[in-house]
């Protein structure tokens, strides 16, 4: 019997499981490698991380404006929704009040012993298809028809607004879909950001913090020091408004960036440019891509304080120029609001707006 017994596969199988997982670790390790957020990825110098982290931030600026343009709309469909709710409101109080007047005028007819088609239209569960009928047109008297048409209009008015609000929710619920994308994408670039920072030294995140404090200590004091000086940014201002926007970015100076804020105590870009003007009285559209195109198009060479200096080829950042090749801006999250040099990134054109 023992001759008969197959032979074992014991050492083939562990053998054959033993190279399986040998290779499966072999592919990890491969890609850990090309993904490139193994611990086998090249130690980046605190300037390449540096590198890496401004574009991350200005790509996440990119898509922060297209999220407050999204958003512009969203709120722009919810206040278009409330006001045709609040109009359907009142439109159907009105034909509520129409129909019960129908219904008195129905019932004094029938007390002098006829059932009045108005009485059967208030009490239709679908009056609208009712007035339809070539019957009532032919019995309902020359007031009442009057009153009919009344109602029926006021049916297809309250129709075609419950209509509208439809288009409007859909609108809306397009731009919110809109809104969580561009959120997604702003957060997953800042997250990676944080991430890239975490893996300097201690040392070397004090450095870059530092390097960015002293050109910004130094850029704000020299701007303070203008704004009190003749010829101050806001005596050089072409009028009243984009002098009291320029005062209102220096008192901002210090305030820190959150991508979405408009204010009064945190910034996006465009959000700084925006409140400094609606302090000035003047409402300026919410994104860098519309500013542009709010006033009038100067050159380089014209520039004057208060006008708004924008950068990249996509138009995502914007800061308030305030003379002697500076302006004031909400650069990004390592970052408060400041003075900086209009080279500090490439210049894509300019707009005076008062």
């Amino acid at each position: 019997m023992a001759a008969h017994r197959k032979p074992r596969q014991r050492s083939a199988g562990g053998n054959t499981a033993r190279t399986a997982w040998t290779i499966a670790l072999a592919g990890a390790a491969t890609a850990t490698g090309f993904d490139g957020t193994g611990h086998a990825e090249p130690q980046l110098t605190p300037a390449q991380v540096k590198a890496k982290v401004d574009r991350l931030y200005q790509e996440a600026e990119a898509a922060t404006e297209k999220y407050n343009g999204a958003k512009e709309k969203a709120d722009a469909a919810e206040r278009r929704i409330r006001a045709l709710q609040d109009e359907a409101a009142r439109k159907t109080e009105k034909l509520n009040s129409a129909r019960e007047a129908l219904g008195s005028m129905a019932a004094a007819q029938y007390r002098d012993g006829g059932l009045d088609p108005a009485l059967q239209l208030a009490l239709s569960a679908d009056p609208d298809r009712y007035l339809d009928g070539a019957e009532f047109a032919e019995r309902a008297g020359n007031r009442q028809a009057a009153s009919v048409a009344s109602v029926r209009r006021q049916l297809r008015e309250i129709e075609q607004l419950r209509g509208a609000a439809h288009i409007e929710l859909t609108s809306l619920k397009s731009r919110q879909a809109e809104l969580k994308q561009h959120k997604k994408t702003i957060t997953g670039k800042l997250d990676t950001a944080r991430t890239l920072l975490s893996r300097l030294t201690a040392e070397e995140q004090a450095q870059l913090q530092q390097s960015g404090t002293d050109r910004a200590g130094r850029s704000s004091t020299g701007a303070r020091e203008a704004l009190t000086a003749p010829g101050s940014a806001t005596a050089q201002a072409p009028n009243a408004r984009a002098a009291a926007a320029v005062s209102y970015a220096y008192a901002k100076l210090g305030s820190p960036y959150v991508w979405g804020a408009t204010g009064p105590n945190a910034f996006d870009c465009s959000g700084l440019t925006q409140a400094a003007y609606r302090s000035a009285g003047l409402s300026l559209p919410r994104t860098t891509y519309a500013q542009i195109d709010a006033g009038r198009r100067v050159s380089r060479s014209e520039l004057l304080p208060g006008d708004l200096v924008f950068f990249y080829s996509g138009i995502s950042h914007v800061g308030l120029y305030i003379g002697n090749g500076q302006m004031i801006h909400a650069p990004n999250p390592s970052a408060p609001v400041r003075v900086a040099p209009l080279d500090e990134m490439p210049f894509a054109g300019a707009t005076r707006v008062s």
